[in-house]
């Protein structure tokens, strides 16, 4: 009987666990397919089903394979591994490109920054540009409650208190605007005109605003980054348990199991045979 290899039960307990965390991340997706009506939730269904069915098949693969020590199925296996490093890797250094840049600029005696758009990356300027994924990002940032939080605050309050990248931009105007009776004079910011007190207005349409999506954008992804450098290290080491346990997974169908020489499959003494055959030979010269 083919003994177990230390590698293959790493494989087996490993896949074991990613595959029964694999079911509430795809029940969570179809909760949110089903029943969410929040367009912040809805937006994050779809990768959530497509991660959570991509690591049950990838688990399921690795653990059948590593545990009744079928080659082509930890072949499989091995292969989804590569690629879904390959994607990480990808992912990873994109993530960092885009989220170089930003992080505002102090305002003067204030606790708080300020967030401009030329300050990002322009693939992003781009995609927050785009109405199609500045509508879902604006609902997000009312249906939030971010500003309400706020709305009672006096002058006091902000000089001693911080505000979140989307108060800062959505819910106020620029610290620089200058008012009188309520209307912005002289030559100022765009926003200062588009700024307007009323609750479902404020400066939700400024450019401000997109630039408080977008570093809060930037925040996420910076996190998701460092997560995915050490994603990529786990998968690694996992990787390579999974060369092991293929390995190991051939040669237990194979007819010389690990550590057993062909030769000696074929002949258990030849080197005796080999030994005697070459003294007979030496008598016969000499």
């Amino acid at each position: 009987m083919y003994p177990y290899r230390f590698s293959n039960v790493m494989i087996g307990y490993l896949n074991l666990a990613t595959l029964l965390a694999s079911i509430p991340v795809i029940g969570a997706g179809l909760w949110m397919a089903k029943g969410s009506t929040a367009t912040c939730s809805s937006m994050l269904q779809t990768p959530l089903l497509v991660i959570g069915f991509v690591v049950l098949l990838v688990s399921l693969a690795g653990f059948v394979g590593a545990c009744f020590h079928v080659a082509w199925a930890l072949w499989l296996y091995l292969l989804a591994m590569m690629l879904l490093i390959a994607f990480l890797l990808g992912l990873t250094a994109f993530g960092f490109a885009v989220t170089a840049g930003g992080g505002g600029t102090q305002v003067p005696g204030r606790p708080y920054r300020e967030y401009h758009t030329s300050e990002y990356s322009s693939w992003l300027q781009k995609h927050i540009q785009d109405a199609k994924y500045w509508r879902p990002a604006l609902a997000c940032v009312v249906g939030s409650k971010a500003c309400p939080k706020i709305a009672n605050w006096s002058p006091m309050d902000y000089l001693q208190h911080d505000l979140t990248p989307i108060q800062s931009g959505c819910c106020k105007p620029p610290t620089a605007c200058a008012y009188s009776g309520g209307v912005a004079v002289g030559a100022q910011d765009e926003d200062c005109f588009r700024w307007n007190n009323a609750a479902g207005i404020l400066c939700y349409g400024c450019d401000s605003c997109r630039a408080g999506v977008m570093e809060k954008v930037r925040e996420d992804w910076h996190k998701i980054s460092v997560l995915n450098v050490m994603v990529l290290v786990v998968l690694i080491c996992i990787c390579a348990c999974g060369c092991c346990a293929f390995r190991n997974a051939r040669r237990s169908v194979s007819e010389y199991p690990y550590g057993v020489n062909r030769m000696h499959k074929i002949h258990p003494r030849w080197d005796y045979y080999w030994w005697r055959w070459w003294r007979d030979r030496r008598e016969q010269l000499y």
